[in-house]
């Protein structure tokens, strides 16, 4: 198999990782995850955290060629579509995206929002493949955090998103609209069906209790054998039970209700009102 290089960038603000994966022969390159910087309390983007993976992107000599989204992510604003403005590059996600927007469209009353994934350049199906470079893109479809998640296998390394974290700290929550603790079990099976050394590149790290570095590069070996919530031996209905009981006790994420509403359209913003501003709504009592 075909080794890919990556490099990957951490926002601790987010806790997200964002990750360009390479192919050492042709520079061509893909973006998983990145991060747009918001500061809620001042209603304002910015571009540190992509800025750092465009500096990286022009000392390499790359060529960015994708952004992929492995999910609607509700923790933090994806900077897709500043990628796509300022690089040209396209914007993939899975397909189930139509009916993640259809559900928040709901939510928000977004009556403007396109429900058709239209937004994005390419919508992945289960098994859809792609290139980056020379290298082979395979697209296994993930669902249980949220119905769209999906996990994109280049070469050698899989890009999971939320389906699940380092092996110390275990799964991700699936209570929001449309999540399933009992798909979620079965889309990680799909995962740690991969071969032992294929390295697992999370999207997020919160540090486990008693590690006290940051981290999200992983193998299929060390998931299958010490995954916290889902190593080999734990049943389904074992899983279940626990994270049913789990997400009962977690907080909203705090940027949800700006990064859902900006998310559903690849990271752009909401069209300006006729003051020439761009606005995000707060359903009141309702979430």
């Amino acid at each position: 198999m075909s080794a890919a290089c990556v490099r990957s960038f951490f926002d601790p603000v987010t806790f997200t990782v964002s990750h360009v994966v390479s192919d050492p022969s042709t520079k061509a390159c893909a973006i998983v995850d990145p991060v747009l910087d918001f500061d809620a309390a001042a209603g304002r983007t910015s571009t540190e955290s992509v800025d750092q993976i465009f500096a990286y992107v022009c000392e390499q000599g790359l060529s960015p060629q994708w952004v992929l989204e492995t999910h609607v992510h509700a923790d933090h604003l994806s900077a897709g579509h500043v990628l796509r403005k300022t690089l040209g590059v396209k914007i993939g996600i899975g397909d189930g995206i139509a009916g993640v927007q259809k559900t928040f469209a709901k939510l928000f009353n977004l009556t403007d929002l396109a429900t058709d994934g239209s937004q994005f350049d390419r919508l992945f199906g289960n098994e859809d493949t792609f290139a980056v470079g020379s290298l082979r893109g395979r697209v296994i479809q993930t669902p249980g955090h949220t119905p769209a998640c999906v996990t994109y296998v280049i070469a050698d390394a899989a890009f999971v998103g939320d389906t699940m974290f380092m092996p110390d700290y275990g799964s991700a929550r699936t209570d929001f609209p449309g999540g399933d603790a009992g798909a979620l079990y079965r889309s990680v099976r799909k995962v740690l069906a991969l071969p032992d050394d294929t390295r697992i590149f999370c999207c997020h790290d919160y540090k486990a209790p008693g590690r006290d570095d940051y981290a999200w590069e992983t193998t299929v070996a060390a998931q299958r054998a010490t995954n916290v919530h889902m190593r080999e031996g734990v049943s389904e209905v074992e899983f279940v039970a626990m994270r049913t009981a789990r997400d009962k006790g977690l907080k909203m994420p705090a940027l949800l209700i700006p990064a859902i509403q900006i998310n559903l359209r690849a990271g752009e913003l909401p069209p300006p009102e006729d003051n020439g501003i761009s606005y995000v709504k707060v359903p009141l009592n309702t979430l």
